[in-house]
Formats: structure tokens, C-alpha cells, sequence
């Protein structure tokens, strides 16, 4: 079971891949609780942006971003954290999912989060975040996480649950989810599948 996270911060070091990684081992403990194996990958759009940006004008991906596509498309489950610009995901988020086929995270079970300097932008999960992959219908878990600066730290108050709580609750929710979904049958190399086509014969 593969669980891979994106993340579009462009500092170093970034709350944007701090909170991937907070989400990516809730749902990982979770899962591992459950009695599944499961293999993490972390991809930083940052290290891809000038093969994103070729990709988009040539067509033809260069070996580690075609690599981090298949990690994606082949993922059992993704978390995908943008910054807040603009009111919006960052451009080099939306350019790398451009480059998804649209088909590919169909029913793939995915857990949106976001980062940013106020909590006044919170609500980029639900006005872009959201729609954009229930566009690709992916299955979008209910628990979106945003962490503003404040958020770091915070426990939260009686009105309003902590950044710690809200990472447990999303992370379980992705991982009940990648639980429930069937394991996809692997590809059949040429020869798997000469041998099934020539079981298919009649000799009769």
C-alpha cells in the first residue's frame, strides 16, 4: 500500500512540507495499526519546477518528473498540501496536476490541506482545493487541513480544534478510506500475458 504525499512550498525549510509530513504519519500510523505495510513517498514540486514548466510547453516530461507522475497516478492514497497565493494554490501546484491525466485519480482516495500567513484564507480548501479533485473524481476525504501561522504550537481553544487534532482526524479518515478501497490488479508483463492467451486456445 503506497501513500504519496505532494507539496508545493518553495522555501526551505517549508510549514507546507512539515505539514505534509504531520499527515502523511497520521495516516501512515493509522494504516500500520490496521495491519497494513505501507511505503510513504514525499514529492516537492519545488525541485520540479523548471521540468514542470518545459513539460507544459514541450510535452515531453524528463526522467524525475515522469517519475514523480507514475508515484502519483500509482499511489494508493495521496495528500496533496499547496501555500495559500493569491486566495488560491500556487501555480506550480495547479501546473503539476494539469499534467495528470484526468482519468488517472479517479476514486483514488485524497486528502487536501493548505498552508498560509492568516487564517482568513481557510477557505481555499473548499472554493479550489476541493473542486479541483472532485473534478479529477478523486475521493476527497471530509477533513481538510489548513494551518495558518498562529496554528503551529496551538492547541487549540473551546471554540475551535487544535492543528494537531484536525491532522489526527484527517489522517484517519484517509487511511479508512485507502483500507476500504480494492487493491488493483499489477500489469501484466508480455509474457504473463502470452502464456494467458495461449491458455485461452482450443485445440479441439
Amino acid at each position: 500500500m503506497k501513500l504519496v504525499a505532494v507539496s508545493a512550498g518553495l522555501s526551505t525549510p517549508s510549514s507546507t512540507r512539515l505539514l505534509a509530513d504531520r499527515l502523511t504519519e497520521s495516516a501512515r500510523d493509522e494504516l500500520v495499526a490496521q495491519g497494513h505495510d505501507v511505503e510513504t513517498e514525499a514529492i516537492e514540486l519545488r525541485e520540479l519546477a523548471v521540468a514542470v514548466a518545459n513539460h507544459l510547453v514541450t510535452g515531453f516530461p524528463p526522467p524525475p518528473l515522469a517519475a514523480a507522475i507514475d508515484s502519483v497516478t500509482g499511489a494508493g492514497g495521496l495528500i496533496v498540501v499547496t501555500p495559500v497565493f493569491t486566495a488560491s494554490y500556487s501555480g506550480l501546484f495547479k501546473s503539476f496536476f494539469d499534467l495528470i491525466d484526468p482519468d488517472a485519480l479517479t476514486g483514488k482516495p485524497v486528502l487536501i490541506a493548505a498552508t498560509g500567513g492568516t487564517a482568513r484564507h481557510s477557505l481555499v480548501l473548499e472554493h479550489a482545493l476541493r473542486p479541483l479533485f472532485s473534478y479529477l473524481r478523486a475521493a476527497v476525504v471530509p477533513t481538510a487541513v489548513y494551518a495558518a501561522s498562529e496554528d503551529w504550537g496551538s492547541g487549540g481553544d473551546e471554540y475551535t480544534e487544535g492543528l494537531p487534532v484536525r491532522i489526527r482526524r484527517a489522517g484517519g479518515e484517509l487511511a479508512a478510506l485507502m483500507a476500504a478501497r480494492p487493491a488493483e490488479a499489477a500489469p501484466e508483463d508480455d509474457v504473463t500475458a502470452l502464456e494467458r492467451q495461449l491458455s485461452d486456445l482450443r485445440f479441439d
